[in-house]
């Protein structure tokens, strides 16, 4: 247990490092990208991981521009963290069936289940969004149906990604279950935090259509 929490507190050590390295890094290329994403991180659960995952997009690829472009970064991010979980899942699934541990085959099949649903989900949920009108473009009825199938698909993804996380609850997991268990919460806080960023473009979406209802 004691070399558990020690690693534990190595692996928050480093992210918290990583995360100020990499803010430390935008705000001097890139002020008015890292300004955005810390406030619009600002209204996410998880806020360090929100900032740290779009600041590496930023880092690595361009600038984020507008609510319809953080939301499909953030996404993406959730999709990318789905598929490599899900790959973990998958392979030590066929290594627990192989050295018949039934107790843990069952609860890794069931979250690998659960993860490959997440995957669905957000991969149906970037195609929608993608369907929404960009940033400069008439928001209509039609894009506001779009974007209640986003948020309806991103909403189940979380759930499917949590459920897997809280059927690990046992006090005396082994290493794996632990290690499967940290990688499901990943999921589930990243797509929280993307559910949380969608929100926010959908709500500025619905704004602007009341706003051009009012015209006469």
């Amino acid at each position: 247990m004691a070399q558990l929490n020690l690693t534990l507190l190595v692996i928050f050590l480093s992210l918290f490092i990583s995360s100020v390295l990499v803010k430390s890094s935008l705000a001097k290329h890139n002020p008015q990208t890292i300004s955005y994403i810390e406030s619009s991180c600002n209204g996410t659960l998880y806020q360090d991981l929100c900032i740290r995952c779009l600041a590496k997009y930023v880092k690595n690829y361009s600038t984020i521009d507008g609510p319809h472009h953080l939301a499909q970064v953030a996404l993406s991010v959730s999709l990318s963290r789905a598929l490599h979980t899900r790959g973990y899942l998958l392979k030590l699934v066929k290594e627990l069936k192989t050295i018949k541990n039934k107790r843990e085959y069952l609860a890794v099949n069931d979250c690998a289940n659960q993860i490959s649903d997440s995957v669905d989900q957000l991969s149906q949920a970037i195609k929608e969004l993608s369907r929404c009108s960009q940033r400069g473009s008439t928001i209509s009825d039609d894009s506001l149906w779009h974007i209640s199938n986003v948020e309806t698909w991103v909403s189940t993804a979380l759930t499917d990604a949590s459920s897997c996380v809280y059927s690990f609850t046992s006090i005396r997991m082994s290493k794996r279950m632990a290690a499967i268990k940290v990688k499901a919460q990943n999921v589930a806080e990243v797509t929280s935090n993307a559910l949380a960023l969608f929100r926010r473009y959908a709500l500025s979406s619905q704004q602007s259509v009341a706003r051009t209802t009012k015209k006469p």
